[in-house]
């Protein structure tokens, strides 16, 4: 979702696009009128709803002619003319099922508000929201956690505080992603921006070599189901080459293995 709406603004922007289809009912398809209230549209429904999402699917197929093989059974010389109207049918009925869409989205985002309706993958709001959570990662987990973990336990209650004051909404342990006869859990998953979480403690030695294979493991089975994965590694002292344990999976795209030091 573009940061650059409210639910007051998307609101009265779908409500002109849906009563501007009376103007254009009166006019030609792809006339420069049409034209532009599509492009507009698609803008819109991108913005507010994503790519993914039924109200920009539905609104991008529409043809606004006739589809399919139109067979007449007239004067050669009529058929550009039966075409034209016929295509004209078709826009006009196109526009009332756009306007019927447009107002099925109105109704949409009053009722749930505009941050429930947003529906996207490797899109620019979901990066923006995944490197908040990067940052939120790197520069405030060390700060909650006030004594050096035991266990991964603890690294993963004190991010889940820091989700819940950032208001992030989320679900913790609950997916169960079946992979090569094993059961995969997340530590965290985000669905709204398709995002699995997982933190580990680095907390002796050795640890960093079955860490490496844990979080390869991991990456083969989220991505059956999840389009980013974070990975947040919790190092009592123990990863001396920060960049050279990242590094192992820097050719795996959508991934992020970020390393925090107590």
């Amino acid at each position: 979702m573009s940061t650059s709406w409210t639910k007051e603004t998307a609101l009265a922007e779908l409500k002109e696009l849906a009563k501007y289809t009376s103007f254009l009912a009166k006019q030609y398809p792809f006339c420069a009128e049409h034209t532009r209230w599509i492009v507009r549209t698609l803008a819109v429904l991108e913005e507010v709803f994503g790519r993914k999402s039924r109200y920009f699917l539905t609104f991008a197929s529409f043809t606004w002619q006739v589809r399919g093989t139109l067979l007449v059974n007239i004067i050669i010389d009529d058929v550009d003319e039966v075409l034209r109207e016929k295509n004209q049918q078709a826009y006009v009925r196109q526009l009332d099922s756009a306007r019927g869409l447009l107002m099925a989205a109105m109704e949409h985002v009053e009722r749930a508000g505009l941050s429930e309706v947003y529906e996207g993958t490797n899109t620019a709001p979901e990066s923006n929201t995944i490197m908040a959570l990067i940052n939120l990662a790197d520069r405030k987990l060390r700060q909650v956690v006030r004594k050096k973990p035991e266990a991964e336990t603890e690294v993963q209650d004190a991010f889940e505080s820091l989700l819940v004051g950032a208001a992030v909404p989320y679900k913790r342990e609950t997916e169960r992603i079946e992979y090569s006869s094993k059961t995969y859990i997340p530590d965290f998953t985000v669905p709204k921006i398709n995002l699995a979480i997982e933190l580990k403690l680095c907390n002796r030695q050795g640890r960093e070599k079955e860490i490496i294979g844990e979080v390869n493991d991991d990456i083969r089975a989220y991505q059956t189901k999840y389009g980013n994965l974070l990975f947040v590694i919790y190092d009592l002292g123990f990863i001396r080459d920060v960049d050279r344990f990242t590094g192992a999976f820097e050719e795996n795209q959508s991934v992020v293995v970020l390393v925090v030091k107590h």
